[in-house]
């Protein structure tokens, strides 16, 4: 189940300040579908190849979700994929 604000005022975002609450809001359904599971296999994959003094990869993955999370909250989100796909459809020139 994603969570899904209301469609007036902005999108309520849940605590992301820590990996822990970054999983939680993962787990609770926020982002996209399989998020979840694809954030614990890329931090894995991050921490288990990752110079214990460079963290970099782990920083530029916990962003990233954070960012999906934060495009999945936004009330506009569905209505401007759906008017990008609609443009491409136009440019390609098939209307499906």
């Amino acid at each position: 189940m994603t969570a899904h604000p209301a469609d007036s005022g902005p999108p309520h975002l849940p605590p992301m300040r820590t990996i822990g609450e970054l999983r939680a809001a993962l787990t609770m359904g926020y982002g996209f579908p399989g998020d979840a599971d694809d954030f614990e296999a890329e931090l894995a994959r991050e921490i288990n190849h990752a110079d214990p003094a460079d963290l970099s990869g782990v920083v530029r993955l916990v962003e990233e979700f954070r960012g999906r999370i934060t495009a999945r909250q936004d009330p506009g989100f569905d209505s401007a994929v759906a008017a990008a796909v609609a443009e491409i459809r136009a440019a390609r020139g098939n209307g499906r």
